[in-house]
């Protein structure tokens, strides 16, 4: 996954998130590949299959490793996967001595899927912490200006009066929900992969199942099953990132409509200027939620598609995989971010549309 989480550097002040985005840099996916060699080597070393000195040697080199950028970069462009460059430049760390050790029984596949899930065990906890911080602002929103008459609107025309409160509960009970989905998910998403060549684990001489148990309790994740082909976590942790995106669009719809000049129900403490009128104040952070919600919705379909694997392992599934959760990882995340300024930073007012 050595690629931008986002296009376009400067549009990433917009619809960027610096923390999660470089979760998905070239040296954090590498930092996480180490930990996975390093730790698959002490799990293998328990079990016997390789020496205690072996894999402190290659817990060693993991820790010292230099990697030569180029070579990884054309290693992945011949072999479509960056493991082969990397594990022969691993080899060539830890020395002869102990070459024939490193990545024993493994696939690129193993290594690589558990490296995105030690990157995404840190995804979930930042999501946890911000929906949290969401929905305290939501709460204290409601507290200060719930009882703020305003008037509901349905299919765009006015219907009957109701209060802030009721307009925040549609803000903040989905938000609520997701927070339970995502404690849900976690479990089953952040597990160790480890197969060997074809799933089955032949390759480590009927250790396979020990072997994984022992690098999940290493690394912090949850031990299962090889899953290669079997990518539903990935889908469903994708249709997660995209309902929470949908329900920040949400309210970010509702505040940009709330706040045009003729209705006035909000008031925003900033807002964006415009080159050529500078009366205007633009609900910006409203409308990159939005935008972010269409953004991961459109990307949702895309990697549903990366559910279709041929057989054992597919390269291209696989591929698609790789260009697309990242963008959506970030996107979810910029769009936490943006929407908890944006609550904290408005205030209800009586509609200036009447009645």
């Amino acid at each position: 996954m050595m690629t931008q989480a986002l296009p376009y550097p400067l549009l990433q002040a917009l619809v960027g998130d610096e923390e999660v985005g470089g979760l998905f840099s070239n040296e954090a996916e590498l930092a996480a590949l180490l930990q996975t060699e390093a730790a698959l080597a002490r799990g293998e070393a328990e079990v016997g299959l390789i020496s205690a000195e072996a894999a402190r040697r290659i817990s060693e080199a993991c820790g010292s490793f230099r990697a030569d950028w180029p070579g990884l970069a054309a290693g992945l462009a011949q072999d479509g996967v960056i493991a082969p460059a990397f594990v022969k430049q691993l080899r060539t760390a830890v020395g002869e001595a102990h070459a024939k050790a490193v990545h024993l029984g493994a696939t690129s596949q193993d290594i690589i899927d558990t490296a995105l899930m030690l990157r995404l065990k840190q995804v979930v906890e930042i999501f946890g912490h911000r929906i949290d911080a969401l929905t305290q602002a939501l709460r204290a929103l409601k507290d200060r200006d719930g009882a703020t008459p305003l008037m509901a609107h349905t299919r765009m025309q006015q219907a009957l009066a109701f209060t802030a409160a009721h307009k925040i509960d549609t803000w903040l009970q989905p938000l609520e929900r997701h927070r339970e989905a995502l404690d849900a998910l976690a479990p089953r998403l952040l597990v160790v992969q480890l197969g060997g060549p074809v799933g089955t684990r032949a390759e480590l001489k009927g250790h396979g199942d020990a072997i994984a148990d022992a690098v999940a309790e290493i690394l912090g994740l949850n031990s299962a099953p090889s899953w290669h082909s079997q990518r539903d976590r990935i889908g469903e942790f994708a249709s997660f990132l995209s309902l929470l995106s949908g329900t920040l669009g949400k309210i970010g719809q509702d505040i940009a409509l709330m706040a045009q000049n003729e209705v006035g129900e909000v008031r925003l403490a900033t807002g964006g200027g415009s080159s050529a009128m500078p009366h205007k104040s633009n609900p910006v952070p409203a409308e990159v939620l939005v935008t972010l919600a269409r953004f991961n919705a459109g990307l949702l379909g895309t990697l549903h598609q990366a559910l279709v694997h041929e057989n054992e392992r597919s390269g291209a599934a696989w591929t698609l995989e790789w260009m697309v959760l990242p963008r959506m990882v970030v996107a979810t995340a910029a769009g936490l971010r943006s929407a908890q300024a944006l609550v904290g930073g408005i205030s209800f007012s009586t509609s200036n549309a009447g009645g």
